[in-house]
């Protein structure tokens, strides 16, 4: 007998996590009908690609990656409720993408800091840094969980600064008086960066013989402002008022991608 496709209510409040619109009952169904033709093209490759890796084994596996075990999560998840009786399949799936992002979160800082001492294996004292650097040996439980919540950004380190998510949703907060999306932020930090190597070449050009004195100076002075987050602030209050003059709630991918970073 074969399985039931998914009900069009569950995918509706399934697809209120992606969109505030409201959605009708027939693009409810269609989008059942399209998920359950996105498992027909996904689910046979991924049993082809699993059998081309372990061609004995019987179960249909992730052939891109390796995942945290299933059963050993909800095990670990089980040993750690208190007062509900058992731990449904949904919250095992957040579990580990959860738990798989913490790790993710670790390595980058790990890895910046052995990159730092330009080596290519990550040791105890690079993980020691980014533990401390993520708050995560904090004795005090109320700003423990303080800083897992900012930890759920992923810092970008420059020239000995750290720049965070957190850092600029409260920026965004204070400044732009309205939300960033994930996608914004990320575009915001890119372009940041990007600002900062264009900067850097132009000091190191001014600064050679016969360089433009005044260029040297009007690229310093910028770089100065870029590292007190003046430059970011600037952008978030433009890209703010483009949201608003829109007539968006909040700041997305589209209001940076469009600002002139210079």
């Amino acid at each position: 007998m074969p399985a039931k496709p998914y009900s069009s209510g569950h995918i509706g409040a399934v697809a209120a996590n992606f969109t505030q619109m409201r959605l009708s009952g027939a693009v409810k169904q269609q989008l059942v009908e399209l998920l359950c033709e996105e498992l027909d093209r996904l689910v046979p490759t991924m049993e082809s690609e699993t059998l081309a890796q372990d061609p004995e084994r019987k179960t249909l596996d992730d052939p891109n990656r390796t995942r945290l075990n299933y059963n050993r999560t909800r095990e670990l998840m089980i040993d750690r409720i208190s007062s509900i009786d058992s731990v449904g399949s949904a919250a095992v799936q957040a579990g580990i993408e959860h738990v798989e992002t913490h790790l993710a979160k670790i390595l980058k800082h790990a890895e910046a800091a052995a990159e730092k001492d330009r080596v290519a294996t990550i040791k105890p004292r690079h993980l020691e840094i980014a533990v401390s650097g993520m708050g995560l040996n904090s004795d005090d439980e109320e700003a423990e969980v303080d800083t897992i919540e900012e930890s759920e950004t992923l810092i970008v380190g420059q020239g000995g600064g750290v720049l965070t998510r957190s850092s600029l949703l409260s920026l965004a907060r204070t400044h732009a008086k309205m939300p960033v999306t994930d996608d914004a932020i990320e575009e915001l930090i890119d372009t940041y960066y990007m600002v900062v190597e264009k900067l850097e070449s132009d000091i190191r050009s001014h600064a050679q013989l016969g360089g433009n004195p005044v260029q040297f100076i009007e690229s310093i002075n910028r770089m100065k402002t870029l590292m007190s987050l003046g430059w970011m602030r600037s952008m978030l209050i433009k890209a703010a008022t483009n949201a608003r003059d829109r007539g968006y709630k909040r700041i997305d991918i589209e209001q940076i991608v469009h600002l002139d970073p210079y």
